[in-house]
């Protein structure tokens, strides 16, 4: 498996990768269009893909917007989940985020899923509520950095 830049070349798998999730689930996957996903990796963000090397398939990808200060996405295919691949694509956007700006990540998550558990796991403290529902967790500057230590 490979980590790399996400390309507008890879929306298409993205989109794939997107609508095959367990949990997080699009009530209507055309909210999310092509277009979106332009907007984030090549204007207000960056994004990263994990890619097999035997097939070049994306298996899972991470898109943080810097202007929003947020994390858009960070999705796996449900057969590639438990292999640490969305703790490297997490760990790679963070790093690169906080290389750009100390302002504080935050990102919104469905309660009692496996994201939950997987964003507590990996440091970020859960602030209130979000949109629909959703958990909202933050992740500040020096946090990120002192877990990076360890």
């Amino acid at each position: 498996m490979t980590i790399r830049k996400a390309t507008t070349a890879d929306i298409k798998q993205l989109q794939v990768v997107r609508n095959a999730v367990n949990e997080n689930i699009l009530s209507n996957p055309s909210l999310i269009a092509d277009e979106d996903y332009i907007t984030f990796i090549a204007q207000n963000g960056k994004g990263w893909v994990c890619e097999s090397d035997s097939n070049q398939m994306i298996v899972g990808f991470a898109i943080v917007d810097l202007k929003e200060n947020n994390v858009w996405a960070l999705f796996l295919l449900p057969e590639f989940e438990g292999q640490g691949i969305g703790r490297q694509l997490h760990d790679t956007m963070l790093d690169w985020y906080f290389s750009q700006t100390t302002s504080t990540l935050w990102l919104g998550t469905e309660a009692k899923t496996r994201a939950e558990q997987f964003y507590k796991k990996a440091g970020w403290k859960a602030v209130g509520m979000h949109g629909k529902g959703e958990i909202k967790f933050e992740m500040r500057h020096v946090d990120w950095m002192l877990l990076k230590k360890y």
